[in-house]
């Protein structure tokens, strides 16, 4: 058998007796019908080996696998013999049975049923309670007893639903390794009615928002049935119900109930519309915005981001309108505890730690003073909207590059050549199409940029791109990565380096300091520089608040906690070097960044903010700091 014949037939055992499209097989194994037709084949010449196996095959309700348990268990143990993904599997297998079961389960039990050790269970488990605390709740050992979750039922519900997060890539492949771990009658039905919603109300969901109400669909089916139904309570659902979205919910419901044979309490109802409210952003184009209160936050959080960072976000009506879509639905489901999770969240914090530093602060701002909590995972899709709009804004302005066309090949293809680079990028003039020998003669006479040439180019002190007279797909790449990285300044070189060195003060510099939590650390270089008459005391308060909201490790042991900067009176960087590395959020940090930057230079915050994360990606340069005995030692690095 092949890794998707294994799959199948896992698909197969996990849903006995239970009868499940062939189309719908194909599209969780992502490949054509005739595929599955074919493994189908093959499999059942396999199955001829086992007795009680029987693949049954019936027109218009597709096929299933009736076999008794001893064969059953005896296929899953071939499967998973040599199977590349049974790691995988067993964990979110584990994982799934302790959040739905109602009783402790063992781990001799646990080892059986899943055809290993118990030491394997037993890492398995240490795994899956570390996970678990993300979702405030906890994996209890009861001696003689096994292992249960212990926790509120929206708790676990919100962790079923997100439990490819287990699984390192966690991408779309593990989302439907979860999708199996339901009946496929369910899944099935669940689909089907998802897509039948569609067509009788106007909502159109995307692919990420059908997965997730139909993963939630086959929760609420699962915990109805073993009587775990979701309880709002009195206060929680007099606000909830939007009338439109509330009565999809209770049509889809009606028709799951009819099918299945089953009877959604209430509170599940109110449960399912607050999913379908959080996939339903806009309406008929508008954001449904009641009372005018997203358009606000989002006014005061342009406002915020423009004052600290100095950059007209209030004048990008893409990004206010962006805002408003993605806030209605996120502060839905912040109110309602429908959790969230990022799963780009640590690719944000290191490649935008500037931007992720500084929604984090308004974000804390908005907190505040609106009473919401809007977490980490949640700002950090909002730093791809306020990133997006600095590209936009810095394309505009972007300065034109002139360039010219060397070709040897003749006037049509000159002229082909630079018609196809003038409607390419609009961000460059071509001045004009040359030969090679002509070459010397222009550049005397014209200031130019770039060379563009169809023939290699020496003796020049311009850049020179050598290219195809076709301008092919590798052509352009290679021109895009030229005018970017004209745009950019480089912030690793001697020169960033003593942009830092600048505002260090050997006063503030603590070489093998033994601190061994992030919060002590801050607090103390906060209060050093408070001491010192560099900052005030709101400076601790907001260096504590932004650290707490969000942990400010960037990636390669380095850490740039930092504040608002009215709360400082004068500029200065404070510098920490640890002994031994510690935990700082989800990484270990060695050197530590307290940034103080007063308002008169907030201007430099982002390029100093570049230049640390370019230090994060020299391990060498981590390495020589790390080492430092004094702060002679530290000073010694920057002035290199």
């Amino acid at each position: 058998m092949n890794n998707r014949q294994k799959e199948l037939l896992r698909m197969l055992l996990t849903g006995s007796n239970n009868f499940v499209h062939v189309q719908e097989l194909a599209d969780d194994l992502d490949c054509s019908e005739k595929t599955v037709r074919n493994d189908l084949d093959k499999l059942e010449t396999l199955l001829e080996e086992y007795s009680s196996a029987e693949l049954k095959r019936k027109r218009g309700s597709g096929v299933c696998l009736s076999i008794n348990n001893e064969d059953k268990v005896e296929l899953f143990h071939r499967i998973y013999q040599d199977s590349a993904v049974s790691d995988d599997d067993r964990l979110l297998e584990m994982a799934y049975q302790l959040l739905v079961s109602d009783r402790p389960l063992t781990l001799a039990n646990l080892a059986g049923e899943h055809f290993t050790n118990t030491t394997k269970v037993k890492n398995d488990l240490n795994r899956i309670a570390r996970w678990l605390k993300d979702y405030h709740l906890e994996l209890i050992p009861k001696q003689r007893l096994g292992h249960f979750v212990r926790g509120e039922e929206l708790k676990k519900r919100n962790a079923l639903a997100n439990l490819s997060e287990l699984i390192p890539s966690g991408g779309p492949r593990e989302r439907r390794r979860v999708l199996h771990l339901f009946q496929p009658y369910e899944i099935s039905t669940v689909k089907k009615l998802l897509r039948d919603l569609q067509m009788r109300y106007p909502i159109t969901l995307a692919e990420g928002e059908f997965e997730s109400l139909q993963i939630h669909a086959l929760i609420m089916i699962k915990r109805t049935r073993q009587h775990s139904s979701i309880f709002l309570g009195e206060t929680d659902d007099d606000t909830s119900v939007n009338l439109e979205s509330y009565t999809m919910s209770a049509w889809f419901l009606k028709q799951l109930e009819d099918t299945l044979g089953m009877s959604f309490p209430e509170d599940e109802y109110v449960y399912f519309t607050w999913h379908l409210e959080s996939c339903r952003t806009t309406h008929g184009g508008k954001v449904r915005n009641e009372d005018g209160f997203v358009a606000d936050i989002v006014r005061q959080m342009t406002a915020q981001l423009q004052r600290m960072t100095m950059i007209k976000f209030q004048d990008d009506h893409v990004l206010t309108d962006g805002l408003e879509i993605h806030l209605a639905s996120a502060i839905h489901r912040i109110r309602h505890g429908l959790t969230i999770r990022n799963p780009m969240l640590t690719d944000i914090k290191k490649k935008y730690a500037y931007m992720f530093s500084m929604v984090i602060l308004a974000v804390e701002k908005m907190n505040e003073a609106y009473e919401l909590s809007i977490p980490e995972d949640e700002a950090a899709y909002l730093v791809l909207h306020f990133q997006a709009s600095i590209e936009r804004m810095e394309k505009e302005r972007a300065p034109v590059k002139r360039g010219v066309v060397v070709c040897d090949l003749g006037v049509g293809m000159s002229h082909l050549l630079q018609a196809k680079l003038e409607q390419s990028y609009r961000g460059m003039d071509i001045l004009t199409s040359i030969s090679k020998h002509e070459l010397p003669a222009f550049l005397e006479k014209h200031e130019t940029d770039v060379i563009i040439s169809t023939t290699d180019i020496d003796s020049t002190d311009i850049p020179v791109i050598v290219v195809s007279p076709l301008l092919e797909s590798d052509d352009t790449r290679r021109l895009d990565q030229f005018l970017q990285a004209r745009n950019q300044k480089d912030t690793n070189g001697e020169e960033a380096l003593a942009a830092i060195r600048q505002f260090l003060d050997p006063d503030f510099i603590y070489p093998r300091m033994d601190q061994e939590h992030r919060f002590e650390i801050v607090e103390m270089l906060a209060n050093d520089l408070v001491n010192q008459g560099f900052s005030d005391q709101k400076f601790v308060h907001s260096a504590m608040l932004r650290e707490r909201a969000s942990a400010t490790a960037i990636g390669g042991g380095v850490a740039i906690p930092h504040a608002d900067p009215y709360a400082v009176r004068e500029s200065v960087i404070s510098l920490a070097v640890l002994r031994e590395p510690i935990q700082w959020g989800d990484e270990m940090v060695s050197v530590v960044f307290l940034l103080a930057i007063a308002k008169e230079d907030q201007s430099l915050t982002k390029s100093l903010m570049q230049t640390i994360a370019g230090i994060s990606r020299n391990p060498a340069l981590v390495e020589k700091l790390s080492e430092a005995e004094s702060a002679a030692d530290i000073l010694a690095v920057f002035d290199q």
